[in-house]
């Protein structure tokens, strides 16, 4: 598979030869971890641009001369962990671009009676040896005169021609894996002009007697010299150091993974001419069986004056004599981590007068507890900037502490502090006080340019006023939720903000801020892709930046506050006009009608109660009551009249005694004036009379115009008042006796009928 740069991964898939249809476009091969066995000539003819070939982790035995013929732009070609048992300057005869070439861990047993390598001009690393390795020869490496790297494994290397790496005119780094230590003598010889930096590995230094041969080192101007897996006695530790000591160029010296069978008990007294170059010690990972019974080493106080860079780590180191720590008068630099120093040994390490010149310490990974004490145990360091104090178990801090005066950087990370307090120096530009339990940061640290909190509880950024002139700030993995505008802009100086890897609600403030303000992403480390939302639950996953969420989500309540005045504009607007069409008065009639509907039907007119119900307005009742009740009440046969006054029930709803007073009356008299038409129960009587006319299709309503009436007067609520008169006779009420008599007898006879 090829991805858009040409680089084809064909790695780990069980190939059995390199798969056909390789074209000129393709770069980057990858077919390591397969299973290939051979590569022929035409496997890779058509590849003429490729720069790099890995091959290794194969079973390849056998390989074309003319294989790698096309491969003329070819940078980098690695044949390691094959099977191949020779080499052939044939297959790098045409390879004049190679820079690269691995070829350690086959089966080759040398590298054949001439050079390989003459035809790579431009080679700039080389990797080769196995386990069977055993010879080099005069002439393997001609044609090579410059490599920045040459990593020979030759732990079984037996035989070396002398002058065979001669005619390499410089290397900048040298790696042998050598047990031989004649032979390791028999190399250096050669190297002596041309190595910058000698590796060793895998060599035990455990006789003194072996030693002699390697004072050929004394005349290399090696600048650096490094010892991995090597094993060291205290009877071969005075001859090493007199050796390195006597090299002219000798700047540095590192011992990694290396083993010292001894306690410092050295027999022979280190007469130390102190070399005038080298500077830098380098101690990782000093296996000492017997560390508790080591010495204090004095005789080796001599050579640490002019020690600019000192480290010692993962070596078990619990305490530094004092008279060593004075003795270091020229260290800068000093890395004690990943050892066991308490803090009564660190007292005695920093006693006065030590590290005098020291400006940057590493007390990180040891065993100190007490904050306060650490502190005044390093204040007489006058020269003191940084101190990384991390992976202590201090707990908690006082308020008060004693620090250097110049302390700028300090590092308390993973110290299981739970609270910041007064005790941080108000010197500090950069703080660490990551991975701790911190809630909460409110220091007033007014030359800070640096904050880290990673990974602590937070759930806010810390206040800008004590820290006016922060430039940097990592909250990364804390309990962020959120931060704001106002938040963000009170760092005016605040150049880098790391606040990914949090939980962040992505509210419509939070999102408004993100998406408006200007400059944001370039100040944010890790955006956008490490600023994802926790919530709201729709979102969750997405990044902050693509995140964009509707106007209901943002704006809730005043979505709803609109929906309420738009309800209620509605609900007004209805009242509005059904007060205008009077819908309020069909509401509530047709629901009495409905009411009167359920009840059954009233009695047969010989059984009902009244000859006629009256409906009057209370400002005709003067005429209804000593007028017409009186004509007809003392007439004979006299008339049985309703009247609401006289006859309602008492205590009964209005309606009902509307509706029942009509159905108990033969007849409703309606005595019809400006008054009746502008009264709200005489409407409900007259409709309630109307839908008795038109339900049983009766003769029963009978109008009375008291007073002449002018069709505009009539509101127009009285429809029904209107159809009546347009469609039934109504008696008027004359002026004249005559006339009234006449008017008498007509509503006798209409009420009789």
């Amino acid at each position: 598979s090829c991805d858009a740069s040409q680089l084809c991964n064909c790695s780990s898939m069980g190939l059995e030869f390199i798969p056909p249809g390789l074209t000129a476009k393709i770069t980057v091969l990858n077919l390591t971890h397969n299973r290939i066995k051979r590569i022929q000539s035409q496997d890779l003819q058509q590849a003429v641009n490729l720069r790099a070939l890995l091959l290794q982790s194969n079973e390849i035995s056998s390989i074309d001369e003319d294989s790698f013929q096309s491969l003329e732009k070819l940078e980098l070609l690695d044949l390691s962990n094959n099977s191949l048992s020779h080499l052939s300057p044939v297959w790098f005869g045409h390879l004049f671009s190679l820079q690269h070439l691995h070829l350690q861990g086959n089966f080759y047993r040398d590298l054949g009676q001439s050079s390989p390598f003459s035809s790579l001009r431009n080679l700039s690393s080389l990797h080769l040896g196995n386990a069977q390795f055993s010879v080099i020869r005069q002439g393997n490496f001609e044609g090579i005169e410059l490599l920045h790297k040459l990593w020979i494994d030759g732990s079984n290397l037996r035989e070396y021609e002398q002058g065979s790496l001669k005619s390499i005119k410089q290397i900048n780094h040298m790696i042998i894996n050598i047990r031989s230590i004649n032979t390791f003598s028999e190399i250096v010889r050669d190297l002596v002009h041309s190595v910058t930096w000698l590796e060793v590995r895998r060599i035990a230094f455990s006789i003194a007697a072996e030693m002699q041969v390697l004072r050929v080192m004394s005349l290399s101007f090696a600048k650096k010299i490094s010892f991995r897996q090597t094993l060291l006695t205290d009877t071969t530790v005075p001859e090493i150091v007199s050796i390195l000591e006597d090299m002219p160029k000798l700047v540095e010296l590192e011992l990694v993974d290396c083993r010292l069978l001894g306690t410092g008990q050295w027999k022979m007294e280190i007469q130390a001419k102190k070399s005038q170059t080298l500077r830098v010690f380098t101690i990782k990972k000093l296996s000492i069986e017997e560390f508790y019974l080591f010495t204090d080493l004095q005789a080796v106080e001599g050579l640490l004056s002019l020690f600019t860079r000192v480290t010692v780590q993962n070596t078990k180191v619990f305490l530094v004599p004092c008279r060593i720590s004075q003795n270091l008068r020229s260290l800068v630099y000093l890395d004690l981590s990943a050892n066991l120093l308490g803090d009564l040994s660190l007292e005695h390490s920093a006693c006065q007068g030590g590290w005098p010149s020291l400006q940057t310490l590493n007390l990180s990974q040891n065993s100190l507890s007490d904050l306060e004490m650490t502190s005044k145990s390093l204040s007489h360091l006058g020269n003191l900037i940084v101190l990384d104090i991390s992976q202590n178990n201090f707990g908690e801090i006082p308020d008060v502490c004693e620090w250097p005066k110049l302390l700028k950087y300090l590092n308390l990370s993973s110290t299981q502090i739970p609270k910041v307090t007064t005790c941080i120096p108000q010197t500090l530009e950069i703080l660490d006080v990551s991975g701790n339990n911190l809630k909460e940061f409110g220091l007033q640290l007014p030359l800070l340019k640096e904050l880290y909190l990673t990974r602590n509880q937070l759930k806010t950024l810390p206040g800008a006023a004590p820290i006016p002139n922060l430039v940097s700030l990592s909250v990364r993995r804390n309990k962020l939720n959120s931060f704001s505008k106002e938040e963000f802009e009170s760092f005016r100086r605040m150049e880098l903000l790391d606040a990914s890897d949090n939980n962040f609600i992505c509210s419509c403030e939070f999102l408004s801020f993100v998406h408006h303000e200007a400059g944001l992403a370039q100040v944010l480390v890790g955006w956008p892709d490490k600023y994802v939302c926790d919530s709201p639950l729709a979102v969750r996953g997405a990044q902050v930046g693509s995140v964009h969420l509707s106007l209901m989500e943002c704006h809730r309540s005043l979505v709803v506050s609109l929906i309420c005045v738009l309800v209620f504009l509605v609900i007004l607007l209805l009242v509005a006009v059904g007060y205008k069409y009077h819908m309020v008065w069909y509401l509530r009639m047709t629901w009495a009608w409905l009411q009167a509907k359920r009840k059954p039907r009233r009695a047969p007119p010989k059984d009902a109660c009244y000859d006629a119900f009256v409906s009057y307005s209370e400002n005709d009742s003067d005429w209804v009551e000593n007028t017409m009740v009186r004509e007809l009440e003392q007439a004979c046969p006299p008339f049985r009249l309703c009247l609401h006054k006289r006859d309602f029930v008492p205590g009964k709803w209005i309606v009902d005694n509307i509706i029942d007073s009509i159905e108990k009356s033969r007849k409703t008299l309606f005595v019809l004036s400006e008054h009746f038409v502008q009264s709200e129960w005489c409407k409900y009587e007259l409709d309630f009379s109307h839908f008795r006319l038109f339900d049983e299709n009766n003769d029963a309503a009978i109008l009375i115009l008291l007073e002449p009436i002018q069709s505009k007067a009539i509101p127009k609520r009285f429809c029904k008042l209107r159809k009546i008169m347009n469609t039934k006779t109504y008696l008027e009420w004359p002026a004249g006796e005559e006339q009234q008599r006449m008017f008498w007898f007509n509503l006798k006879i209409a009420l009789r009928s």
